[in-house]
Formats: structure tokens, sequence, C-alpha cells
């Protein structure tokens, strides 16, 4: 039997632009860029209008090529945009016109926030976040790193070198492995009202903070904020398909959620992965924090459960009365993993993660109900995500075989990891 040859992977340019800052003739990518596609996401006045794809050509990518890519779906969000800023919609011309006094981006600034970020032994990684951080314009503003059980100094050694002499940061450890332990040490040491989290192979966007108060000010019972997270890159196949699997970076409409009329049609609502955000870009109040007991320390990266903390944090919130606001002007940019080994590890704690949030509320009497009423509706739709991420993922056929079936058999052995995580915690 004769095969055909798979083409080479094209990688595709993930960036944004400022439709009121860029001119038809200026250049977001050279001739000799190497990229053949490019994904745009359009912003106006610093709120995410949503994305532009297209083929880059021999030019490069213009603001012209931009333009012409954006779908008429865009055109009526930046014609709302401008209407709300009482500024004349027309035929999209570039430059659009410069932000009025009633931009709704504005945010009145003033509430404390403290930002912040737990590494563990990834010091490159950590010094790029670092440099990201380091431009966030939001006052006023502390920004504090939580060194989980380190092996050595150089995190912290990268911290003095990059952000020693920024006095709004601060570095803390955090001798107890896990994630979850070190996102409770970071908010029990924050004083402030407003506490946002990222993670360290994420960029910030330098007005990511005012989207998160953009966020809490939805409403006035909201008592946690998720953004949107964009893709940083796509050079090869292993980003590919996790950006297609994962739906963090799709929605660039602001929503609120809670248990009573803001709600989805999905029958799993709301224990469904996905559909507030992650963990990479999600803020609390304090007070909320207190109220739930923090993150669960048997949940997260570091244990055996490996992840959920997330998830649990988001339906926590929910059960408590308060409200949920998904804010996409709170921007950062998630950097995937980029071979096949470190994807195929990630894809299984994904599902370990997933089957141990399941278990949990399971267990919990104040849940059960809700969860086995939503167990059948569940597993009809883990039939069909093989055909769904065939659909998202492009050239899915060219990924390591069994990456879904990896993903399963986490979420089955979820439930037996939480229960050891568990034990562990209670004869810590």
């Amino acid at each position: 039997m004769v095969t055909q040859d798979r083409e080479p992977f094209q990688p595709i340019w993930c960036g944004d632009t400022e439709l009121s800052a860029i001119a038809p003739e200026d250049l977001l990518l050279s001739a000799d860029s190497g990229y053949g596609r490019a994904r745009v996401l359009v912003r106006l006045h610093g709120e995410p209008l949503g994305y532009a794809s297209m083929d880059v050509s021999g030019d490069g990518l213009s603001g012209d090529d931009v333009r012409a890519a954006i779908l008429p779906e865009l055109l009526a969000r930046l014609e709302d945009h401008l209407s709300q800023e009482g500024l004349t919609a027309g035929p999209l011309r570039l430059p659009v016109a410069a932000a009025s006094s009633g931009c709704p981006m504005v945010v009145d600034e003033g509430e404390e926030v403290t930002v912040i970020v737990c590494t563990r032994d990834r010091p490159e990684t950590l010094r790029s976040c670092l440099h990201h951080l380091r431009r966030l314009t939001y006052d006023p503003l502390n920004v504090l790193i939580v060194d989980n059980a380190p092996s050595d100094d150089r995190s912290e050694r990268v911290f003095n070198d990059i952000v020693g002499d920024d006095d709004r940061f601060s570095y803390v450890v955090e001798e107890r492995p896990g994630l979850s332990r070190a996102r409770n040490r970071g908010w029990t040491h924050a004083t402030s009202s407003i506490v946002a989290y990222t993670d360290d192979d994420v960029s910030v966007d330098p007005d990511w903070v005012q989207g998160i108060v953009r966020g809490f000010r939805r409403r006035h019972d909201v008592g946690c904020v998720s953004g949107l997270v964009c893709t940083a890159s796509i050079e090869g196949p292993a980003e590919a398909y996790f950006d297609g699997r994962v739906s963090w970076s799709k929605n660039c409409a602001p929503r609120l959620y809670d248990m009573a009329g803001q709600r989805t049609p999905d029958r799993l609502y709301p224990y469904s992965p996905g559909i507030f955000g992650t963990g990479a870009n999600f803020a609390f109040r304090r007070e909320l924090l207190v109220t739930m007991g923090g993150f669960d320390e048997a949940l997260g990266a570091g244990t055996r459960t490996a992840g959920g903390e997330d998830l649990d944090a988001f339906v926590l919130t929910l059960k408590t009365g308060a409200a949920l606001a998904y804010e996409p002007s709170a921007i950062v940019w998630h950097h995937h993993r980029a071979d096949n080994d470190a994807l195929t590890k990630q894809m299984y704690a994904y599902g370990t993660g997933f089957g141990a949030f399941l278990a949990k509320h399971l267990i919990d009497r104040r849940t059960r109900g809700d969860v086995v009423r939503r167990l059948l509706v569940g597993s009809v739709k883990l039939f069909r995500v093989p055909g769904a991420t065939r659909a998202s993922v492009p050239d899915a056929a060219s990924m390591p075989p069994g990456l879904l079936r990896r993903e399963l058999r986490g979420m089955l052995a979820g439930p037996l990891l939480y229960l050891r995580a568990r034990r562990n915690l209670r004869s810590a």
C-alpha cells in the first residue's frame, strides 16, 4: 500500500494588535518571519474583540491584512464598543479613533491587589514571567512569589536579579510541596482585599490587573474572576494539540455565573470542566477564600492528584452563594507544552485532576446528589470527546497515539489518588 507523505507542520504566529494604534502599512510580521499562518487577537482600546486568522503572504503581515480578515461578528463588537464611548462607527479604517473619556475599559484604581505566582524549580521559566510581571501598570499592587519546596536557591537568585530592586515584589518559601499549599501560603500572607493568581509559564498583559478589577465590579457579589488565557505560541504539533484540546482562549465576551439565573444550559453545570476558566488566570476576594477554607491541599500539582484545585475553587465559589465573573479583558498568554513527552504527562495530569475533583464532590454529602444526577450526561459527553478533539485539533493524527486514552485513564485513577492524598494530609 502506498502512503502519502504528511506535509510538515506549519507554525502559527500568535499575537495581538490594537486597532487604534495600527496603520494599514504597519507590519506585525516581516516577510522573512517564516510563518505561513497567523492568529491575531484583535483589541480596541484594550478590549479583546476576538480573533482574526489569516495566511501570511510573502510581504509579511500588515495592519491592512488584519483588517481584511476581521469577521462580521468582530465588527459588531467593535461598533458596540464605539457606541458605548459615544464615537461614530462607520466603515472600518485603520487606525480606529482613540479612546474617549467614556471608554468602558477605564478602571478607577485604588483598591489594592496582590498578584501571587507559585513556582517550583523552574528558574528560567520564572525569569520570563517576572519580566512581564514587572510591566504591570495597576496601582496599588503587590506581587508575591511563592517558591514551593525548592531544591536549591536558583529561583530566589532569579527573583533578586530581575525584581529585587522593585519594592512591589516580595518572595516567600512554602516548604511543603503542593500547588494548593503554595496558593494558600500566598493568600494568607497577603493583606489586600483581592488576590490574583497566575502561573510561572504565563506572560501577563501589562493591563491584566485592570481587567481583574473590572470583573469584580461587574456585580457587587462577584467573589471570583477568571480571565482570557491566550495561546502564546504554536510552533509545533504538541502546542497545536493542547491549544485545540482546551477552551481557555476561545471566548472574548464577558459573562457572569451564579447558581440562580446566570448559568449555562449545560446540564453538567457547574461541574463541567473548562467553562469558567483555569487557575492560570483567576482571582478571589480574600474574604471568600477565608469562607471557603482556601484551596483543597489534596488537589493540585505536586500532589498525587496533580490537578483539579482550580475546578474545585470555581464550584465552591458558586456554592457559597457568590457570583463568578469571566472577564476577557484580563489577558494572559500561556506557553503550552512544546514536546510530546511533556504533553503526554500534562494530559494524564488533567485526567487525574478532574477525576479527583469529581471524587471529592461525590464524597461530600452536600454535593453528592448533584454529581450523581449528572453522571449519565457526563458519560455521554466523555464518549464524544475523541470526535470533538479530532475536529478542533489541526493534524491530530500526527500526535503520539493514545493521548486521549491516557487522559481518560487519568480520570479513572483520580478518585483513588484523591483518597490517598487525603490520607497523606491526615497523617502529615
